[in-house]
This record gives C-alpha cells, sequence and structure tokens, in this order.
C-alpha cells in the first residue's frame, strides 16, 4: 500500500493505473486492481477519531462504534475497486454534505462539551472535501471508460433499536431513478437474500423497510453522474453484539463469501444491458 496525497491519487486514476493507497492524512483509502464498471464504497467504515476532540466529545468510544460500519469494507475488500472511509462519521459525516458533516449532536445526544472552533471544523471538512474530489475523478474515469457505472454502498443498522422484525439486509432506492433500474434493484434485493450465514441466521432482503437511501455518497454520485446506478445496501448487525461491543467473524466472514460471487454476477448483468 502507498500513502499518496490526493493529487497523485487522481493523477493515478487519470491514466487508469493499479494501486492500492491511503491519502496522505490517513481519512481514507482507495485500491484499484483494475479498471472495471463496478465500484464498492464503504464510506462509515472508519473509526479512527482525532485525538483533538477526545476531551471535547461527551459521547464515549463505545458509542462511537455502535453508530458505525465496523467490518463493511472487509466485506467489499475482495473487488476491483474499493473505497473506505478510516475516520469515524462522529468527526465528520462522509454521508452527509458538507454544510451537515459535522454533528452538534448525535442520536439524541448532545456531541460536544464546548463548541468545536472553526480550525477543528474546517480540518475535518478538508477530509471530507478530498474525498469527493477522488470520489469525482474515480466515477468520471469508469464512465469515460464504459459509458456507465454501478456502485454498491455498503452499510450497517442497529436492528436491535427496531420494535419490529427487520430484514437482514435493506435496499435504500428512494433517490434513485427507479423506472429505469427496477430490475437491478429487484435481482439484487432477490441475491442477496440467498446469501447462507451461520448460527442459524435465516437471510432475509427488503426495499425501503428500514432506511430509503437518503445518503450524500448516494446523493452526490447520482446527481453529478447520470449513467451511474448507486445502490445503498445495509447489513442488519447480526454480525455482532451491539451492545456487547462483540464481533462475530464468522459471520462477516460468509457474508464476505457470500458477495464475493454474487456481487460481480449482479454487476455483469447491469454491464452487459446498459454497457456491452
Amino acid at each position: 500500500m502507498l500513502k499518496l496525497s490526493v493529487r497523485e491519487i487522481i493523477a493515478k486514476i487519470e491514466t487508469e493505473e493499479p494501486f492500492h493507497a491511503v491519502a496522505e492524512d490517513y481519512s481514507f483509502t482507495l485500491k484499484i486492481d483494475s479498471y472495471t464498471y463496478y465500484i464498492c464504497g464503504a464510506v462509515h467504515d472508519g473509526h479512527q477519531f482525532h485525538k483533538a476532540l477526545w476531551k471535547k466529545c461527551l459521547h464515549s468510544e463505545y458509542d462511537r462504534w455502535y453508530e458505525e460500519d465496523p467490518a463493511t469494507k472487509q466485506m467489499i475488500q475482495d473487488h476491483p475497486i474499493v473505497i473506505a472511509g478510516c475516520d469515524s462519521r462522529f468527526e465528520y459525516d462522509l454521508n452527509r454534505a458538507p454544510n451537515h458533516a459535522i454533528y452538534e449532536d448525535a442520536w439524541g445526544k448532545k456531541l460536544w462539551k464546548t463548541p468545536l472552533s472553526s480550525e477543528e471544523k474546517n480540518h475535518s471538512l478538508e477530509k471530507h472535501h478530498n474525498f469527493y474530489k477522488v470520489v469525482h475523478a474515480l466515477i468520471s474515469k469508469v464512465e469515460s471508460k464504459y459509458g456507465a457505472a454501478i456502485v454498491y454502498d455498503l452499510h450497517s443498522y442497529n436492528w436491535r433499536r427496531w420494535d419490529r422484525e427487520v430484514p437482514i439486509v435493506n435496499l435504500g432506492t428512494t433517490n434513485i431513478n427507479n423506472d429505469l433500474y427496477s430490475s437491478f434493484i429487484e435481482s439484487w434485493c432477490t441475491t442477496l437474500s440467498t446469501i447462507e450465514l451461520p448460527n442459524f441466521i435465516k437471510t432475509s432482503a427488503a426495499i425501503n423497510d428500514t432506511f430509503q437511501g437518503n445518503g450524500y455518497f448516494l446523493k452526490y454520485i447520482t446527481e453529478h453522474f447520470k449513467n451511474t446506478l448507486v445502490l445503498a445496501t445495509e447489513f442488519s448487525k447480526i454480525y455482532c453484539h451491539e451492545l456487547e461491543y462483540i464481533m462475530y467473524p464468522e459471520v462477516i466472514h460468509a457474508i464476505q463469501e457470500g458477495l464475493k460471487k454474487r456481487l460481480p454476477e449482479h454487476a455483469k448483468t447491469f454491464y452487459n444491458q446498459f454497457i456491452g
């Protein structure tokens, strides 16, 4: 893995050079094994939290972990293009627009003991800005090469919050062109429901059941790239114990293995219809 500036990352993308890099400020990683027509993202995978903010933050390290999407990068790491955040959404949220990316409160609880300074906010927002500069360059390259692209936007959610039965996987589709892409939405939902999981977990999948796909990552790409489909895909946190802070590696591995074959097959179908 290389450590590269945003300028160097974009230069490699423009020349279609395969590489695996971390941004020089360690805010995100990007792996490109080959320039294919599908991209995987895990914007909430990060857990880093700037040390200068520790004493100002009212939320504990566990509180932050509980709301992040741990292990989502691992679930998609086998695929040729993977971009993932390294920093916690509690410092700045890559899945929110810049003017809302820094929380004042989080899930009903005030976040900061004292307000952040302009310098602290700008430090975090610069990382947000740089991430999207790279996203823009990456999608531009894939669209220009193939004419279209598909992005798998992977997240997780806390199922124990709900007082009803919820699906293992939820697709959020309200901000994409459902008329154009309905067959790919339905087929992605169906194929996800066939992933085999351990510990007697019965896989289920639904569309717009718990979340509707309102994230900025999806909205930014959809707004700027008319030929790119973004599928916001959320696994419930059946791969960990949310309350006990325990990860279940066998379940994470099963999801990873389930996506290893299904995801490229689904992307290939998209390619054959819209690109091939």
